[in-house]
């Protein structure tokens, strides 16, 4: 990853401007539209970051973090 993290965007405000973007949903999803999705941006300020959003508004905001943060976030929700 390019560029220091105070440098790097937290948040996209509309998260259909994040262009040649492929958002995924959880293979545990069901048709409802009630899950998170998830896109990896491979250019720009983005690149390297984890890009989520709410599925039932998927013009809405993204969240930006790292991989990294993603892993521990998925990794304590399962344990809890």
């Amino acid at each position: 990853m390019s560029g220091s993290l105070s440098e790097r965007p937290r948040n996209i405000p509309v998260s259909t401007d994040m262009t040649g973007v492929r958002w995924l949903r959880s293979s545990y999803s069901t048709g409802a539209n009630n899950c998170v999705e998830t896109a990896r941006p491979s250019v720009g300020r983005c690149a390297g970051l984890l890009a989520v959003r709410d599925s039932k508004n998927p013009a809405g905001p993204a969240l930006l973090i790292s991989p990294e943060s993603w892993t521990a976030f998925t990794a304590g929700v399962h344990r809890g």
